[in-house]
């Protein structure tokens, strides 16, 4: 009895990476260049992770996360973050009905793939009320627990901290982010294609590629790929370098780093690599795929003092120095 349910997960596999390319390709119909950030979004998804996408405005942040929500079958709402939102307006509220019994109006965030726009637009009360939703995959509303639906993903996008009205994401709602990614701007050859493509009268679409169930099975997979003791080792080497005052401790963290990454940042490098084996037609991951991941996990979870702040040492260079 044993036998062909191994049969099927060898299937399901080798069919990883084919699927993952299909995305790619669908995606790179509207989205041009970005193939590594393109990657480390379907690597969230396919982790059951979330995913915050940081630049300046302009750098097609949300159509990527549009773009890659029409490219699965699974149901889409998008939240514009502004100052005035309530935490209300983001889980949703209580009201009264027609027979004056209180029923919950479910909000925005009742969705497979939720697009967080501008998250740092909006005051902490406000972003905290997703806290809940991303650990949970759950909201909690006059005490009655209200399952979100599966799967479930929060793709947020924000501007650089610098600029004008924005809050910074407490460290506890940026450790619920599996990646931090950064979004550069394109190559010359990329924005001429750019121009090329968004300036004329056809519009690219995107066709729906992967559905929810198989979207569910290739996250059973991912969990399901063997690790052995050496790449869990180097990965908490990693993330036990980040920490001052520890015995693993780099030198650069010590002069630049006030506090490093915690547990969850090993999850995640373990959860990244082995997708990135899989998205490579490889069934168990080595050293080199954690290092794939490390800059995208350890970024958010990296918080830097005021020397770092006044010599403009990025937390990109102190991982650069860590790996």
């Amino acid at each position: 009895m044993g036998e062909p349910q191994l049969m099927d997960e060898k299937q399901i596999a080798e069919s990883f990476a084919p699927a993952v390319q299909k995305l790619k390709t669908e995606i790179g119909r509207v989205i041009v260049g970005q193939n590594e950030v393109v990657e480390a979004v379907l690597g969230a998804i396919f982790c059951n992770g979330h995913a915050l996408l940081v630049g300046v405005p302009g750098l097609a942040k949300t159509l990527l996360v549009r773009t890659v929500a029409e490219s699965l079958d699974l149901s889409f709402n998008r939240i514009q973050f502004t100052p005035d939102l309530m935490p209300g307006d983001i889980t949703g509220n209580e009201i009264l009905d027609e027979n004056r019994k209180f029923k919950f109006l479910k909000g925005p965030v009742f969705a497979n793939i939720v697009l967080a726009d501008e998250i740092n637009r909006t005051p902490p009360k406000t972003q905290a009320a997703l806290l809940e939703a991303m650990q949970e995959k759950s909201v909690t509303a006059a005490g009655v627990n209200h399952q979100l639906p599966d799967p479930f993903f929060v793709l947020a996008t924000q501007n650089p901290i610098e600029q004008e009205g924005t809050y910074p994401l407490p460290e506890a709602q940026l450790d619920r982010f599996m990646f931090n990614i950064t979004l550069d701007y394109p190559a010359f050859a990329d924005e001429v294609n750019i121009l090329k493509s968004t300036t004329g009268a056809a519009m690219a679409k995107t066709n729906q590629v992967l559905t929810a169930p198989e979207i569910r099975q290739f996250q059973q997979i991912v969990r399901s790929v063997p690790v052995t003791d050496n790449v869990f080792e180097y990965a908490v080497t990693l993330v036990q370098r980040t920490r001052p005052g520890t015995g693993a401790t780099h030198a650069a963290i010590t002069d630049y780093v006030s506090y490093g990454a915690g547990p969850r940042a090993g999850q995640f490098l373990i959860l990244g690599a082995k997708f990135n084996a899989l998205s490579h037609g490889r069934f168990s991951p080595d050293i080199q795929d954690v290092q794939a991941v490390a800059a995208n996990v350890l970024r958010h979870r990296i918080v830097r003092n005021y020397k770092a702040e006044a010599e403009g040492i990025s937390a990109d260079e102190i991982v650069k120095r860590i790996l």
